[in-house]
C-alpha cells in the first residue's frame, strides 16, 4: 500500500514536471534598453541590412559549494538581470564592429558534474540606406 507522503511526493513532481513542461525557463531578457537594437531568435528584423559577421561572449567557470550542497546540483544557469549584463556584454562587442543591431541572439546555459557555462551569440548587422 502506498503512503500518504509517497503520493503526495508523486502528486509534487508530476505538478512540478507540468510546469516546467509549460515554461521556456528564464527568459534571455526583461525588456532593457540598448544603443542598438538586440532581436532574439524568434523575432524577425523588418528593415534591410548587410550581415557584418557572428559576435559570441562565453564562459565556462566551476560550479560553486553552494550550487552542489549534499551532492546535489541545487540551483543553475544565470538569473534575468545576469542575462541582461552578459546581453549588454554583446551589444558592445557589436557596436566596436559598427553594428546597428544584433539578430538571431541566442542564450546558451550548460552544465557538467563539475562545471557551467554559457554562451550567447548573434548576428551582428549595419541597416542599409542610413
Amino acid at each position: 500500500m502506498i503512503s500518504l507522503k509517497k503520493i503526495s511526493r508523486i502528486i509534487f513532481f508530476l505538478s512540478f514536471g507540468v510546469f516546467l513542461g509549460c515554461s521556456s525557463g528564464l527568459p534571455i531578457s526583461t525588456g532593457a534598453k540598448y544603443p542598438i537594437e538586440v532581436l532574439y531568435d524568434n523575432q524577425p528584423l523588418e528593415r534591410p541590412y548587410s550581415e557584418i559577421g557572428m559576435v559570441e561572449i562565453s564562459n565556462e567557470d566551476t560550479l560553486s559549494a553552494k550550487q552542489t550542497q549534499n551532492k546535489r546540483m541545487m540551483f543553475r544557469g544565470n538569473d534575468a538581470s545576469t542575462k541582461e549584463l552578459l546581453t549588454a556584454r554583446l551589444v558592445l562587442k557589436a557596436q566596436k564592429i559598427g553594428a546597428d543591431a544584433i539578430i538571431h541572439v541566442k542564450y546558451q546555459y550548460y552544465a557538467s558534474v563539475k562545471s557551467e557555462g554559457y554562451m550567447l551569440s548573434g548576428l551582428a548587422v549595419r541597416y542599409r540606406g542610413e
